[in-house]
């Protein structure tokens, strides 16, 4: 069984692909951003799950986690599933801590990072985005961002495999009431690229939707883009991938 960390674990998507592993007995790590929020979590820490506490738009926290993480027992994967909409977040928490925690856990073999569908509207340009989350963000850049880190991370480490999954539109939260999309389908794949010894799971630099393989944004793929984000990221944040 693997050690799996899920960021964003106290509902949606998050909280059912935690749930779902630790049904399956694997060892999870949940994550919510605050103690308020970690009370959610106690179905699932009284099954066994561990938990860590941060505000992925502190990049202090961001750091503390990963900290505490490689002192405790070493990672398999990390479902990088936390995720804002709009608002001043959206840089800091969809593209700023995935790409932080995967400079500092060196350990895990599998990353599962959580696109969008909207990621196609995302501009493939570096100009003026506000990292820091002064001002609000656009949902669909940082998506097209954090699909190229994939990317990068499957060409850049070969012994690792990194994924992109777009879950669907679903009726979280963050989807809202009426998404159209299938709940259940849009978790299933990112246990399945954390877990399976499936041959299409053992793949890297995949752009997934439910299972199947998709051709991402062309600048996706990229290699002077990948190349331009991951300065830019390193540049802000003081960490190099």
């Amino acid at each position: 069984m693997s050690r799996i960390l899920v960021t964003g674990s106290a509902d949606g998507l998050g909280r059912a692909a935690a749930d779902t592993l630790l049904s399956e007995g694997h060892d999870v790590v949940v994550h919510a951003r605050d103690q308020e929020r970690a009370t959610a979590l106690d179905t699932l820490v009284k099954r066994g799950a561990h938990i860590v506490v941060g505000d992925l738009t502190d990049r202090g926290a961001v750091r503390d986690i990963a900290a505490r993480l490689n002192e405790a027992e070493p990672l398999d994967a990390v479902i990088h599933n936390a995720g804002v909409w709009n608002g001043r977040a959206v840089m800091p928490v969809n593209i700023i801590a995935p790409y932080l925690l995967t400079a500092l856990l060196p350990g895990p073999r599998r990353l599962v990072y959580l696109s969008s569908g909207s990621h196609y509207d995302g501009r493939p340009s570096l100009a003026g985005v506000d990292w820091r989350g002064r001002s609000a963000g656009s949902y669909a850049d940082s998506k097209l961002f954090v699909t190229t880190l994939a990317a990068a991370v499957a060409r850049l480490r070969p012994g690792v495999l990194s994924n992109a999954v777009d879950p669907g539109w679903v009726p979280t939260k963050m989807g809202g009431p009426n998404a159209p999309d299938d709940l259940e389908l849009g978790h299933r794949t990112q246990e399945w690229l954390a877990t399976s010894d499936d041959p299409q799971a053992l793949t890297s630099g995949g752009y997934w939707y439910h299972r199947r393989l998709q051709q991402p944004h062309r600048a996706v793929h990229d290699e002077a883009f990948q190349d331009r984000l991951l300065r830019a990221l390193a540049e802000e944040t003081g960490t190099a991938l």
